[in-house]
């Protein structure tokens, strides 16, 4: 991939230069929008975008579509809805899903659906509960405190409520959400054509994807009344035109510090790299094994090539010379600063050693930290369901400011539902993915280490992972519900051996992450505060925070860009698909398009590029205009955003959408979904519905 130089850090100006930008809604900069478009989003504009957004709990974005609950994300986003309803006889991912009434429309077993209601600033509330103290009394402190403060704001278990940490640490949010756990599928297309191309054309441009799934919100049992949602454009987006993407951006990385950058660089992205390469082969090996096992851990492979890519390209922008100077430079000229003022040295000046200093600590223990501390010795399902179980029966009795975080109030709708989830469970993929993960765990601690020892005992991983999985019951919803309501006397007296391996390692791992959390996490974050307010004092408040998987809107144009010396233009055409088409996988059209190409209108836009910023996450988000109207749907980036983790280069970083047009006329032509156009474009049913002419 050709790097071109990404932007400084976003911190280092009083304002960012071009589209950069993942801007909270309360902070969004209506005015640089005007200055350079002409257009002004309004408080009241905003507030329609906001509430029309929404958020699938699992990792992506989305939007309401209709006043009905109609949902639109991507389709990979639905895939794990899609491959838990399907069946070896009835294979949705393969050959897509369509409900043509109401009653067909099939429940998710596993999806939560978010709608921001409000955000509230609770930084002075959090400083004020915290000052003065560090290590173990600010993390025990500030937990507590995010504990109350969710509580008090989830006042029913339709309400959702996340204390969001900005800035590091220098602002604080509440987020209350209106929470959807009747979330059912009602359209998807085929993965060949949601996923046209594989994993060869991922992150890459042209592309000529129909990634996109419908849902639909229920509130007790019938369709969620949705007012606020989005319309669909008569006309899809055109180049040059301004375009706004609202979603949920996962997580970047570009306010981390230079002693943290090179620990990603050095340490975590290389690791991450071995491991995901090293977990690509033993999946691929298990789907030779026969049909089923490629249908059961197809999802698996998707998500495990998506990351090693993704990672590649984040270690790329990282091991960039001129890119990390730019870094350094940015670190040095804020530190200057500080050190020059008597006053803001005293208060900030040594941040930056301690997070140093705290990074090394963490990668002298990294190994225990991932392994013994945050599950990885255990990749399995069902040693999640049994490591959630055990905590709980220990958790629930104490008081809601004492508990770990996943286990507050305001989380156990969550944690309940994902735990009487009836998705399907298969065991040969569990023992292949144990296994997996048993031996990485010997591998790294090494076969003497006290706790290699302790899970082991005398077995090998294998052998391990095939007693374990093949004595659990914890494949059935019923058994699970029984040892969460029979609490810690239930666990005790439990035979299960899942159950017993998640009660025999839960002492060691709550103790390695007690040590993370006091003597590294609550050192970096209490100096990140300091950071980022001395970034506050030296260059004001006028930037973005980092993504922290919250809604974010973030403005830029359809647009193409150079690679290599050569343009490459911002839309492709519905015909290029054909064109790339092989007939062999990754570039095998569905049957239902071979068959539907003659009445088609191939000169439809079918995907299209554009300059907002945007990150893992806004998959699913939808691309509006000025009108507030759909243009598009965000399902991936070019090659050149995945830097985007650390830096935005306006002159090449792209987000990818499916085109509207390209949606309509699939929607009509290919699938006959007749039944969701009209709720798209009311009116519509029954008629020849219209798409942009060719351009």
């Amino acid at each position: 991939m050709k790097r071109i130089l990404l932007m400084a850090s976003l911190l280092a100006a009083t304002t960012a230069l071009a589209e950069e930008g993942m801007w909270t809604y309360d902070n969004f900069p209506s005015a640089s929008v005007k200055a350079k478009y002409g257009f002004t989003p309004t408080q009241a504009w905003l507030d329609k975008v906001r509430v029309s957004s929404a958020r699938l709990a699992g990792g992506c974005s989305a939007s309401f579509v209709s006043g009905t609950g109609l949902v639109m994300t991507n389709h990979h986003c639905a895939r794990g809805c899609i491959e838990q309803l399907s069946t070896a006889s009835a294979d949705y991912i393969a050959n897509g899903f369509y409900a043509r009434a109401e009653g067909e429309e099939r429940q998710c077993p596993a999806m939560e659906l978010n709608q921001l209601e409000g955000i509230t600033d609770v930084t002075a509330t959090l400083n004020d509960a915290t000052r003065g103290l560090t290590g173990k009394a600010y993390a025990d402190k500030l937990k507590a405190e995010m504990a109350k403060l969710e509580k008090a704001c989830a006042t029913a278990d339709n309400v959702r409520c996340d204390v969001v940490t900005l800035y590091q640490g220098g602002k604080y949010h509440l987020y209350k959400y209106k929470r959807f756990q009747d979330v059912r599928l009602v359209m998807a297309p085929e993965h060949a054509i949601a996923f046209f191309g594989g994993d060869p054309d991922n992150f890459e441009y042209p592309r000529y994807d129909l990634d996109v799934t419908f849902l639909r919100a229920y509130e007790d049992g019938k369709p969620a009344v949705t007012p606020n949602h989005f319309k669909w454009s008569k006309h899809g987006a055109k180049d040059g035109e301004l375009t706004f993407i609202s979603g949920h951006p996962g997580k970047t990385s570009r306010g981390l510090t230079v002693a943290q950058l090179e620990y990603h660089r050095d340490v975590m992205l290389p690791n991450t790299l071995m491991l995901l390469s090293e977990l690509r082969g033993m999946v691929t090996e298990f789907q030779k094994r026969g049909p089923e096992q490629k249908r059961i851990s197809n999802n698996l492979l998707f998500g495990v090539e998506n990351s090693l890519k993704a990672q590649k390209g984040r270690r790329e922008a990282l091991v960039d010379e001129a890119f990390f100077a730019q870094k350094v430079a940015a670190e040095q000229d804020l530190r200057r600063k500080v050190d020059a003022s008597p006053e803001l040295k005293a208060k900030y000046g040594a941040a930056w050693d301690e997070i140093a200093r705290a990074t090394e600590q963490h990668n002298q223990v990294r190994k225990e930290v991932s392994f013994v501390g945050e599950g990885g010795s255990f990749s399995s399902t069902l040693f999640a369901q049994a490591r959630t179980l055990v905590r709980a029966a220990a958790e629930l009795p104490k008081a809601n400011t004492e508990r770990l975080r996943e286990f507050n109030d305001a989380n156990l709708p969550a944690l309940k539902a994902s735990l009487m989830s009836p998705a399907p469970i298969y065991p040969e993929l569990e023992i292949a993915r144990l296994t997996f993960s048993l031996t990485k765990m010997r591998e790294e601690l090494g076969a003497d280490h006290p706790f290699v020892r302790k899970v082991l005992g005398k077995e090998s991983p294998g052998t391990l992972a095939t007693r374990v999985v093949n004595g659990s019951t914890l494949t059935d919803p019923k058994a699970r519900k029984a040892l969460l309501d029979g609490g810690a006397k239930a666990i005790a007296a439990s035979k299960d051996p899942m159950v017993q391996l998640a009660a025999l390692v839960d002492g060691d791992s709550r103790a390695m992450r007690k040590h993370y959390e006091e003597n590294i996490e609550a050192v970096i974050k209490k100096a990140s505060e300091l950071v980022a307010k001395a970034k506050f004092d030296v260059y004001g408040t006028g930037a973005y925070p980092d993504a922290t998987f919250t809604l974010r809107l973030s403005y830029g144009q359809v647009k193409g860009y150079m690679e290599d010396g050569k343009p490459v233009a911002a839309m492709t055409k519905m015909g290029g698909a054909y064109e790339r088409h092989t007939g062999e996988d990754p570039f095998r059209l569905p049957d239902s398009w071979v068959k539907s190409k003659g009445k088609l209108a191939l000169g439809t836009p079918m995907n299209f590029a554009t300059t907002n910023d945007i990150i893992g996450g806004n998959s699913g988000s939808p691309v509006i205009n000025k009108d507030a109207e759909i243009v598009g749907l965000v399902f991936d980036g070019n090659i050149q955003s995945l830097g985007g983790e650390y830096g935005y280069d306006g002159t090449t970083n792209r987000a990818v959408s499916v085109h509207s047009d390209a949606l309509i006329e699939a929607l009509d032509k290919v699938y006959g979904a007749k039944r969701v156009l009209e709720e798209l474009r009311p009116g519509s049913s029954g008629t020849k519905v219209g798409v942009t002419p060719a351009r």
